[in-house]
């Protein structure tokens, strides 16, 4: 069995990181935000932002969700912890 980097939320849909390498991976993708964030000013026109954040951000995001859903648990949508059955 393969060492999972992210587990499934308890409430609601997702993952939340469980071990380094899933640590690792959200400070990365956290980091690599806040450089294409610093690329920006105000004088910045709607085209840059679209060139320079936005689509990076994008590819960012879903390439993170990918690398979620190959390392981790599958998803599915909870309301706490397990139901019990009689």
């Amino acid at each position: 069995m393969q060492k999972l980097w992210f587990k499934r939320k308890r409430y609601g849909w997702g993952w939340y990181p469980a071990s380094r390498e899933g640590w690792a991976i959200t400070l990365g993708y956290i980091v690599l935000i806040l450089v294409l964030a610093s690329t920006l000013d105000e004088h910045s026109s709607g085209r840059e932002v679209t060139f320079m954040f936005v689509l990076p951000l994008i590819l960012l995001t879903v390439t993170f969700i990918r690398i979620a859903y190959k390392k981790g648990e599958t998803p599915r949508w909870q309301w706490g912890g397990r139901s019990f059955k009689k």
